[in-house]
């Protein structure tokens, strides 16, 4: 995917897009830099919403590249993500078949302007008349005949030279979203309007008047844009963010898959949104109406919106007892049953280390939640106990005085470093698969209902040779047990 050179112009790339330039296919651009942090204590800093299985059987992000993976249509997704997801993203899109056109990583996250200057930039190097769709990787969209007749009518404007929004018709009076008004319609484009205004999320009073007076709708996030004239407005508007980005890509290093951008060049760009960057500056905004069955899943109780629900309003995923209960939802996801008992309009969560319990209509306000972890120093904001590797997970069971014990679940030809421990010895056990064990240079096979030792100060390294997960029980004894004691030597990731 990745070439093997390194930017020194936007016009020698760093990224093969693969195949032949077209002007009639889209550039569909994931962008996944959130963390969600109105849907913990599922979405977490280091495992966000976006990478889970929030609404259906896949992640939002792997829902996001089926809908735009007609190859007749569009090419590879562009993805431009957290450095601390690369892996998990590669695995998810190996897992549904998809492969990328590029996965590039932000060092520091900046927003959208800063993340649509960089696949503009990228797209027009490969073909100047690219057109790019640009896409939050967490939304959901349930009407998906609908979102192609609407990603066709954007399209058909942006060819006209417009940067596209897609507005959604508002269902209630949201504090939550953004709002566009829209203006002139525009000949020839179905639902096609010129853009009047921009409104940030408004108080109640204001998106009930929005929503009575019938030209405002939801602001989703979505857009259609030439490449060429994107960066064309971000040189007018803001072109210290086309210049920081810029630098960003010329300083650029070929990571394995992944493009990682300069973190110093990066960094000066501006933390704005490509909506206050761009598109309420330009005289040429366009807004295509999409009836499309749309929600940002920003909360839970826009995901209370979409699910199925019982006769008494009910949603519930996982084992859910409800007697004299309405309007809830409520999910398990540690395996136990949830007993709801005579409460109206709550949100119940549980994990394996938190219970969320919220009023629906206090649904945005659990992001106060993950600023007061935060504050406390707390983990639970950053990570659940199960943590995902690039060779697998790890998922802790029990924490004492001086001990640890986790589980380990290594995927078939995945190898941990080669690292040491300065405070702690190890014990593994193997429960299925086998395990290929160097320890100080001597190679071991553990085989199930085995074990094997790991003094303190060993060099030590664990990789699964098999062809089925290989699942063992770690044993951690010693002075000090946290995950910065950890020495590498060698990595097959890149992980030093």
């Amino acid at each position: 995917m990745l070439e093997s050179r390194r930017m020194t112009n936007t016009d020698q790339p760093l990224i093969s897009m693969g195949g032949h330039a077209s002007l009639l296919k889209i550039q569909p651009v994931l962008l996944s830099g959130g963390v969600g942090s109105r849907l913990w204590p599922m979405s977490r800093e280091r495992y966000p919403k976006q990478l889970q299985p929030i609404h259906g059987d896949r992640s939002l992000i792997q829902d996001t590249a089926v809908r735009v993976s007609d190859p007749e249509i569009f090419h590879g997704p562009l993805i431009i993500c957290n450095e601390d997801h690369r892996f998990i993203i590669a695995e998810q899109f190996r897992e549904i078949g998809i492969p990328p056109s590029a996965i590039i990583l932000e060092p520091v996250g900046r927003n959208t302007t800063p993340a649509a200057a960089v696949a503009a930039l990228v797209a027009v190097a490969q073909d100047p008349d690219a057109v790019l769709l640009l896409l939050p990787a967490d939304h959901a969209i349930l009407d998906r005949d609908a979102f192609r007749e609407a990603i066709d009518a954007a399209h058909a404007l942006a060819r006209q030279g417009y940067l596209v929004t897609f507005g959604i018709k508002p269902q209630h009076p949201e504090t939550g979203y953004g709002y566009i008004r829209r203006g002139q319609h525009l000949a020839g484009v179905a639902g096609a309007y010129t853009v009047a205004a921009f409104t940030e999320k408004p108080d109640q009073a204001l998106a009930e008047q929005f929503l009575a007076d019938g030209d405002h709708y939801w602001n989703s996030g979505m857009f259609m844009m030439p490449a060429g004239l994107l960066i064309a407005e971000l040189e007018r508007h803001t072109p210290e963010t086309l210049a920081a980005v810029r630098a960003a890509l010329d300083q650029a290093k070929r990571d394995d898959d992944f493009l990682r951008l300069s973190a110093e060049a990066f960094g000066q760009a501006p933390n704005i949104s490509i909506d206050y960057g761009v598109m309420e500056k330009t005289d040429k905004a366009a807004m295509v109406v999409a009836d499309i069955g749309w929600t940002d899943i920003g909360s839970w109780s826009a995901l209370w919106d979409i699910s199925d629900k019982d006769a008494n309003g009910n949603a519930a995923v996982g084992t859910v007892m409800h007697v004299d209960s309405r309007g809830t939802y409520v999910r398990c996801e540690d395996g136990r049953i949830a007993a709801v008992v005579g409460v109206d309009n709550v949100i119940l969560v549980t994990t394996d280390d938190a219970v969320l319990l919220v009023h629906r209509d206090r649904a945005q306000d659990v992001k106060h939640v993950v600023d007061g972890l935060k504050r406390e120093k707390r983990t639970e904001y950053l990570e659940h106990r199960k943590v995902h590797r690039p060779w697998g997970s790890t998922q802790g069971l029990l924490h004492g005085h001086r001990y640890a014990v986790k589980r380990l679940s290594v995927k078939p030809g995945g190898k941990l470093s080669l690292q040491k421990h300065y405070h702690r010895a190890e014990h593994w056990v193997v429960v299925s698969g086998t395990a290929l064990v160097t320890r100080d240079g001597e190679q071991i096979l553990v085989r199930e209902n085995e074990s094997v030792h790991l003094p303190l100060g060993c060099v030590h390294r664990l990789e699964n040779p098999g062809r089925v997960p290989l699942e063992l029980i770690e044993v951690q004894s010693g002075a000090y047990l946290g995950e910065d004691d950890i020495v590498r030597l060698e990595d097959s990731y890149g992980r030093l």
